[in-house]
């Protein structure tokens, strides 16, 4: 009884004193500021959704991370490598919008969105679409250990051609991303839940995951997003 009281009472308040007053913007927090208001003032946002079954993407990957520890792989790490796969069959994703028209860009350069104590940036593993999962897992590494170090170089700073960005770490099931702009569209994933499902006439446990796509209506229409879903969701539950 004792511990049910405890589990149903509030918790107790924060220690650290809240901020008061107006709070000086720092130089990231300013430039994100613009960066997402111009995104939402200027890229007519649409958004899907679609379930994807991680739940032979969860056992090959302990398969694997058990027979090569030197190199290991997480799932952020495969669902990178898929995207990448999908974009070099889908160009369009991989663009930007022009007035003069849509510029197709020559190499894929994966964003991944990062959190650090200051802000959000989204760093770019630059023309990664060549690279193996095993290759492109080191520089996930590589890249997100530079971003807390500060030692990112420019190209990766603001080079990003799609983004991709998750917050399944969190237990967040789903969410929608706003689009980096000049990209065309950026993928949100979220946690994989153990979930009830029905195939056929029985219910079983999978292992699902939530992605949703925000793409620009400019460049992109909701008929070539639901292909990309369903090609990244095939080479997911297909690893």
């Amino acid at each position: 009884r004792e511990r049910e009281r405890a589990a149903a009472a509030p918790p107790p308040p924060p220690t650290a004193t809240p901020p008061r007053g107006v709070v000086p913007l720092t130089p990231m927090r300013a430039a994100i500021a613009r960066g997402m208001s111009r995104s939402k003032r200027e890229i007519p946002h649409f958004y899907i959704t679609t379930d994807i079954d991680m739940g032979a993407a969860q056992r090959w990957r302990a398969q694997w991370n058990q027979a090569h520890p030197e190199a290991h792989i997480t799932l952020t790490d495969l669902v990178a490598h898929a995207t990448v796969q999908t974009l070099k069959k889908f160009p369009q994703f991989n663009a930007s919008f022009a007035e003069e028209g849509v510029v197709f860009h020559p190499q894929i350069n994966l964003g991944l969105a990062i959190a650090l104590e200051q802000g959000l940036v989204a760093p770019a593993i630059v023309d990664c679409g060549e690279k193996s999962l095993v290759e492109l897992a080191q520089a996930v590494r590589d890249l997100v250990d530079r971003a807390r170090t500060g030692v990112l170089r420019a190209e990766e700073y603001a080079g990003a051609t799609f983004t991709l960005t998750n917050l399944g770490m969190y237990d967040v099931e789903s969410f929608v991303a706003i689009i980096n702009p000049p990209q065309a569209a950026i993928l949100a994933t979220g946690a994989v839940r153990r979930v009830p499902v029905v195939r056929g006439e029985g219910i079983f446990i999978a292992e699902m995951m939530k992605a949703t796509l925000s793409g620009d209506h400019r460049v992109i229409d909701g008929a070539q997003a639901a292909q990309f879903l369903v090609e990244l969701k095939g080479r997911l539950e297909n690893p």
